[in-house]
């Protein structure tokens, strides 16, 4: 792909279900090392390889990113896709966001582990010709970064093996991880999911 003048915005998508803080020292590495001018949280209201059934709602999940991004000017929270058809499929993401915003050169954020599945994702040679990639690493899933095609590039951000399937269940057994959430994120959980002790 030839060099482009346009705002570089990382389009870092996922179910955020919760966001948590390894996700925001992702984006944050990625912007402050990686050459990136802005990252696009985007929240997914459904990912075809996921079920639904543990999924927060959409409006949630939007509004937890929205609390703990909205000090760093680096960072927007997107729900670009609530307004497409569902499934959400990233080939199509990417085209409606180069329609609506000519001005911005896009770059999908994707784990390694993603990539080593890359190939079950819809239309993943359209993707990988038409769209810059960004890989961080993930444990368990090297890759050979001079293996991959012109428009693909490998990361070495520190990696951090938190997970919100981790934060739910968690959560769930009633565990304080509020050090691995925002404390913004925290609070809103605190809140809204976690029942009160107080008597009434």
């Amino acid at each position: 792909m030839k060099k482009s003048h346009r705002l570089k915005t990382g389009i870092f998508s996922g179910s955020f279900n919760p966001i948590h803080i390894g996700h925001l020292a992702l984006a944050n590495y990625l912007c402050e090392y990686e050459g990136l001018d802005e990252i696009w949280f985007m929240v997914t209201p459904q990912n075809p390889l996921k079920t639904q059934d543990e999924l927060w709602s959409d409006e949630l999940r939007l509004r937890l990113v929205e609390l703990c991004i909205s000090d760093y000017p680096h960072f927007r929270a997107s729900d670009f896709e609530f307004h497409l058809p569902r499934p959400s499929y990233s080939v199509y993401t990417l085209e409606k966001l180069r329609e609506a915003y000519p001005d911005r050169e896009f770059h999908l954020i994707i784990g390694s582990d993603n990539w080593a599945r890359f190939d079950r994702w819809f239309q993943s040679e359209r993707i990988i010709k038409e769209n810059h990639i960004i890989i961080y690493p993930r444990p368990g899933f090297p890759v050979a970064a001079e293996e991959l095609p012109e428009t693909v590039r490998l990361v070495h951000s520190p990696v951090f093996e938190i997970s919100s399937t981790f934060i739910r269940e968690a959560l769930k057994a009633g565990k304080d991880v509020r050090y691995f959430l925002h404390p913004k994120v925290w609070e809103q959980i605190e809140s809204v999911l976690i029942p009160s002790t107080d008597a009434e």
